[in-house]
């Protein structure tokens, strides 16, 4: 006699065919508005219904695990989208952090072939309609929020990422449902119809990552396959890290023009008849530029804590490194090494102008005070 095992497991008995119970696709998009947000005035200035978003702990997350400070979120109703013969939720999720930026969340239930997830993956891929879509909420929330943000300012760029999750599937197999269905993964996670090559293949699926027999994480540039159940942590971590993604290269953005500007200050030729204090006003700016950058990389990089926990830890080193995060703090220390390179060059250029100016002084008064004595003795 054969035994099914229960659907939550995603277990079945066969590997030709698999269908989605329960799932929810999360159309993330990340947006950078400003360089920081008061929380607590967003707070009371927004009229819908807000709470702090926490992640939901469950044994694998304990009560220290948790965002510092916590975002703001807000469920925000509206009309459904459409898109081909997927309708989005009629709720939006908003996330809004302290260090200025603003997620928007649409939720697509899944419930069908496995298949199917391709046609929804290539298509919500830089999807036009979504994009416009958001952008028009953030632009409404930054009008909302008024002085809450500090130098509100919508940028140009915008990080968008996906998260399959599937809660429950049935289907013929007695192994997991992911085992010998790595070249179907892959396409689903890298939105591409193309039959993909081995060596593409393997490296879409590496990041990979489980907790227990009956769930698994597929981590990717473009999107993520989560199966299990109470998997809202993993897409938290998930969510934060592509928002870390957006800020860092809009940090990176920041400094390569502060290094541009830096640049053509220390570049400048000096006037024959240099007053003083003629470098303060640029040594002034390169270093509210170098001290904004730092202060926003510190916010960035300390605001989700997960040393409390090794599981969540885990998921953040991989999808970390799929995101070349590493990448991106070296970069950005590097930049803000050189803008404070630059910074000393033009205090002690200030300082050298200084000294020169005051040597001149002590020049002339000696000179005059010979002059004095010279006249006095005739």
């Amino acid at each position: 006699m054969q035994v099914l095992m229960p659907e939550h497991t995603c277990i079945a008995r066969e590997t030709s065919s698999l269908t989605i119970d329960k799932g929810t696709c999360y159309a993330i998009f990340a947006y950078d508005v400003g360089s920081s947000i008061s929380l607590e005035q967003a707070g009371s200035r927004l009229s819908q219904d807000t709470e702090r978003g926490r992640l939901k702990h469950t044994a694998r997350a304990p009560q220290y695990f948790d965002y510092r400070p916590a975002p703001l979120r807000l469920i925000q109703e509206g009309a459904s989208l459409l898109l081909g013969r997927y309708t989005s939720a009629p709720t939006t999720e908003i996330m809004v952090y302290d260090f200025g930026a603003v997620t928007i969340t649409y939720r697509f239930a899944l419930k069908g072939p496995f298949n199917d997830l391709l046609e929804l993956s290539e298509m919500l891929y830089e999807n036009d309609q979504l994009l416009k879509e958001s952008r028009l909420r953030v632009g409404q929330l930054v009008q909302a929020l008024g002085d809450a943000i500090d130098r509100p300012n919508i940028g140009h760029e915008e990080e968008d990422y996906l998260v399959f999750a599937i809660e429950s599937c049935s289907s013929l197999q007695q192994t997991p449902v992911w085992i010998n269905r790595e070249a179907e993964l892959a396409r689903i996670l890298r939105g591409e119809r193309t039959p993909l090559s081995d060596q593409e293949i393997a490296d879409a699926t590496a990041c990979r990552i489980s907790f227990g027999t009956d769930d698994a994480v597929f981590i990717d540039w473009h999107a993520a396959v989560l199966f299990g159940k109470d998997m809202d942590d993993v897409r938290a971590v998930l969510e934060f890290a592509n928002v870390e993604l957006l800020e860092m290269r809009t940090l990176d953005e920041q400094l390569d023009r502060a290094l541009d500007q830096a640049y053509e200050a220390l570049s400048r030729k000096p006037k024959l008849l240099q007053l003083p204090g003629s470098y303060h006003k640029d040594t002034t700016h390169i270093a509210q530029l170098q001290v904004d950058g730092a202060l926003l990389f510190e916010r960035v990089t300390n605001t989700l804590k997960l040393l409390g926990d090794q599981y969540l830890a885990r998921v953040y080193r991989l999808v970390s490194q799929r995101f070349h995060l590493e990448a991106w703090d070296a970069s950005i220390l590097r930049k803000l090494d050189t803008l404070n390179s630059i910074y000393g060059k033009m205090s002690d250029r200030a300082s050298v102008q200084r000294m020169e100016l005051l040597e001149w002084i002590i020049i002339v008064l000696i000179t005059v005070s010979i002059a004095i004595s010279v006249l006095e003795l005739r």
